[in-house]
């Protein structure tokens, strides 16, 4: 079985996507520019303990996607525990909405965000209550 074990985040401005998804989401970073070959840091996205995956931003090699096109490739969905929190914390950090908050009735609470690379992402609370 080929289990999601690891993901990239391409960027255009590294400094600034690390600025984003620290201040939004607690992320840490390691440099692993010297094993890549490229600018390339580790992102540390939560306690070993916990359910998640780590991953890395990566230097960008081409264009960035092009505004409201449809999603072409995979999307990241972070979970959260408190979604509003979130959604201003985005916002307040440079990232738009893409498609605003919604419930999963009886699950949680998703929405679709681009940060401030041009990239799609989710925010996922769960909340058996949501309708």
């Amino acid at each position: 079985m080929g289990r999601l074990i690891h993901f990239e985040v391409h960027v255009d401005n590294m400094e600034r996507a690390m600025k984003f998804y620290g201040e939004v989401f607690g992320w840490k970073f390691e440099d692993w520019s010297d094993y890549a070959g490229t600018p390339y840091f580790g992102a540390v996205t939560g306690d070993e303990s916990e359910l998640g995956i780590n991953g890395a931003l990566m230097q960008r090699r081409g264009a960035p996607p092009a505004a409201n096109q449809p999603m072409n490739g995979y999307s990241c969905t972070m979970g959260v525990e408190d979604y509003d929190l979130t959604e201003k914390l985005i916002l307040e950090n440079g990232g738009k909405v893409a498609l605003p908050k919604h419930a999963l009735p009886g699950m949680a609470w998703q929405g679709y965000y681009v940060d401030t690379e041009g990239n799609v992402f989710g925010v996922h609370q769960p909340d058996e209550n949501a309708k």
